[in-house]
């Protein structure tokens, strides 16, 4: 009885040591890559407020919440996969994530915490619309050419991200006159139209449906 007593008292001393370290880890990373990449910290031990940890924070999720549904996987299967690595995800306004996770065991090959990155691509995206539109060279303007088709959502998405691009912004990082702008655009292409447009436009520029709906009427 005492010796499985010490026991259980070497597992929890070394699993807290393995939980420690693991911090240092993500605080360090975290700050790495600022508004980027959010690393966050799981005690599997507790998946009821499994997050020990969070840096970067690009979901909004607070210390103390519960772990997801791989973290679930992981204390279920002690032969759950170490790391899985760069899976699709989504963070809960929309925006498109690559996500790793990487398992941590203890002596007794127990899953007691796990490392999450969670990095926001749509940054990505428009980096790479403005590297294009910095090295497209000009084309003979042609004339408006309508469209019978109906817009789509992707296609809005994709116009409110190249228009910050072309200013060397993100949607959500553009200032009120520049917002206001693109919705009076979006109104007047149509692209207001489209099946829960004002969802989308109010998740990529960070912004109420109130605030879309003054830009509309504001002079």
């Amino acid at each position: 009885m005492a010796e499985k007593q010490r026991q259980e008292t070497t597992g929890t001393s070394e699993d807290e040591l393995l939980l420690r370290e693991a911090e240092k880890i993500v605080v360090a990373i975290g700050r790495m890559f600022p508004g980027l990449c959010e690393v966050v910290l799981h005690d599997l031990r507790n998946p009821d407020q499994s997050i020990r940890a969070i840096e970067s924070n690009l979901s909004g999720r607070e210390v103390g919440q519960p772990t997801t549904e791989l973290g679930l996987a992981r204390i279920q299967d002690p032969g759950f996969p170490d790391i899985v690595q760069n899976y699709a995800n989504r963070f809960p306004d929309g925006r498109p994530a690559k996500s790793t996770s990487i398992g941590i065991k203890n002596g007794a090959g127990q899953y007691v915490a796990a490392i999450c990155l969670n990095l926001d691509v749509s940054l990505f995206g428009s980096v790479a619309r403005s590297l294009n539109n910095l090295v497209r060279t000009d084309e003979q303007q042609q004339p408006l050419t309508e469209t019978l088709r109906a817009r789509t959502a992707a296609e809005l998405r994709t116009v409110i991200e190249e228009f910050a691009a072309a200013r060397g912004q993100t949607p959500r990082s553009l200032g009120t006159p520049a917002k206001k702008e693109l919705v009076r655009t979006l109104k007047t292409s149509g692209f207001l139209q489209v099946k829960h447009s004002v969802q989308v436009v109010t998740e990529l520029l960070g912004v109420s449906r109130a605030t879309v709906y003054n830009y509309l009427r504001s002079p």
